[in-house]
């Protein structure tokens, strides 16, 4: 009978998966999965930093509903992925990290790169373990692939020791599962559903918040047909972006604040009352408020909730739909919320056509959002330069907008657009950063470029950690306030022209967009860095907000 490695039944049980590609940096613990994804056909993108396989392996998750992986040798590489690991612990998403570890015979005797990686990870996993036997790989990955789906989704890590690993045993020998975690989606209790569905027919002023979680149950369509039928003011976070066409009428951004203060019911779907939403406060303390989550935990955590249901937003939105009926005062409350959306713009609209220099922010957001297209795939990456783009950037379609997520890690941009481009090479991808953002893992460019992946990056410059510095300033007054905040101007275009790519420099705003459309035709992985002001701060941060 014919051997097979642990490497090989790595890359057999990623296949199986449908995954396509496998996030890595390079390490000898790990080589023969390597090995093995060569004989399943299987990409591997090698990337100049661990915490970049994690972020990418993140971010093909949310890309395409398939689990992410990524390898990581031992030691410093499971140590340098942490961050990327509890990025997607905090964003629910299901990825899946190897980590090498030293061989089982010489493991507690100081070997190279040796520590213990499983009570690192446990905290911010939901699964950790050391696969102590080659014939089981097939069985260990699949429980981890399970529990990263169960409930609230998260990231799974597993360790396979390099003997254990590289060892080749009888293929009769080894069990590859196949039915090895549930499909179906989680309903919602059918009287919940019809307690939840009253209160909505009742509302005068009722409103939508929907998250992260409609998108990752794949609840474009659900949501669609619960506000054609409902026509209920609906507002976007997270990945959820982009869930409702922009022209469905229901879709506000600028009225948020006033909607939820004004709201007498409220419906929450897949999004936690964590600093975002003030901790639940952001909502009229006397609204009825109704919340839709996969994790039982999240329900009534910061704020009581009038009703609560565990399950599928998918699921629970087709209930919904079925069990509604319209009320007949919802029209009015939503002019009035139309009529608060065009005030803001107003307030905005001089920001964001403005022609002064250094560039505003807003104007920088405006341009972008003017050159990305319908199919577009854009990722935010910074801080408050990110804030203040979001009310101006619009995805056009589900599954489009790529942000951190709840943990607000700096530097997912360039391995989310390598992911991305990866997984969707035909597809325009655009993705902007702060420049403090890019400096985190900016070298990964070099990843774009040595596997032909041309996406269109933007580094607003500022040449410094805003978001930080306008607290310590106010906090702390100017000699003290711009301690450890400030950066060089740099020129990062240049940068990304020495690694091979395609550069431009931008000081005025009439020069965005036609450095925008070079970029594009270029062909090339692409880096337009646009110097915007340092003095200028979101509403968020003047105050102080997201600290809560």
């Amino acid at each position: 009978m014919a051997g097979i490695t642990g490497g090989r039944m790595v890359a057999r049980v990623m296949k199986r998966e449908g995954v396509e590609a496998l996030f890595t940096l390079s390490g000898g613990h790990i080589m023969d999965i390597y090995a093995g994804c060569v004989d399943e056909g299987i990409r591997v993108a090698d990337v100049r930093h661990e915490q970049a396989a994690a972020h990418a392996a993140d971010a093909w998750t949310r890309l395409t509903g398939k689990p992410g992986v990524a390898a990581v040798t031992a030691g410093p590489g499971v140590t340098d992925a942490v961050t990327g690991v509890a990025n997607a612990f905090r964003a629910q998403v299901p990825m899946l990290l190897i980590g090498g570890q030293a061989p089982l015979k010489s493991l507690m005797k100081g070997g190279l790169q040796e520590i213990n990686h499983v009570d690192i990870m446990r905290p911010i996993t939901k699964f950790s373990a050391t696969v102590l036997e080659t014939r089981r790989i097939p069985e260990y990955m699949t429980t981890a692939l399970r529990e990263a789906y169960n409930g609230r989704p998260g990231p799974s890590f597993l360790e396979i020791p390099e003997d254990v690993l590289g060892a080749s045993v009888e293929e009769s020998e080894v069990f590859f599962p196949v039915d090895y975690r549930a499909r179906g989606r989680t309903r919602g209790d059918a009287q919940t559903i019809e307690k939840a569905a009253s209160l909505l027919e009742k509302a005068k002023r009722p409103a939508i918040l929907a998250g992260t979680q409609v998108w990752h149950c794949r609840a474009a369509k659900m949501l669609e047909d619960f506000v054609a039928k409902t026509g209920i003011p609906t507002y976007l976070n997270g990945a959820a972006r982009g869930c409702l066409p922009p022209d469905s009428g229901c879709v506000f951004s600028r009225s948020r604040r006033q909607a939820l203060s004004g709201a007498d019911v409220v419906l929450i779907v897949g999004t936690p009352f964590d600093f975002r939403l003030g901790y639940g406060s952001r909502i009229a303390s006397g609204a009825k408020v109704i919340q839709v989550d996969l994790d039982y935990a999240e329900l009534c955590h910061n704020r009581d909730v009038d009703v609560a249901v565990c399950g599928d937003a998918g699921a629970v939105l087709e209930d919904l739909t079925a069990a509604v009926r319209p009320g007949g005062a919802v029209a009015g409350w939503r002019r009035e919320l139309a009529e608060a959306e065009e005030k803001a713009l107003a307030a905005d609209r001089p920001f964001l056509d403005s022609d002064d220099a250094p560039i505003h922010p807003m104007r920088l957001a405006r341009e972008i959002n003017d050159f990305i297209t319908d199919d577009t795939i854009f990722i935010a990456d910074g801080g408050d330069v990110v804030t203040m783009s979001a009310n101006a950037i619009r995805t056009r379609k589900p599954g489009r907008w790529l942000d951190p997520g709840p943990l607000g890690t700096l530097g997912v941009g360039t391995p989310f657009a390598i992911a991305a481009k990866t997984a969707f090479p035909q597809t325009d991808v655009v993705a902007l950063f702060g420049d403090g953002a890019f400096g985190c893992t900016g070298f990964d460019f070099d990843t774009l470029v040595r596997f032909d992946l041309p996406v269109v990056a933007v580094v607003a410059n500022n040449a410094a950690w805003n978001q930080v510095r306008f607290v310590q300033l106010l906090k702390y007054g100017p000699e003290r306030g711009r301690v450890a905040n400030e950066l060089n101007p740099l020129r990062y275009d240049r940068i990304a022209e020495a690694m091979g790519g395609y550069g431009e420099h931008v000081t005025e705003p009439s020069g965005i967009r036609p450095a925008l459309d070079r970029a594009r035709a270029s062909g090339k992985p692409a880096l337009i860095n646009v110097m915007v002001a340092r003095d200028v701060f979101s509403s968020s941060t003047r105050s102080m907000s997201i600290y809560g």
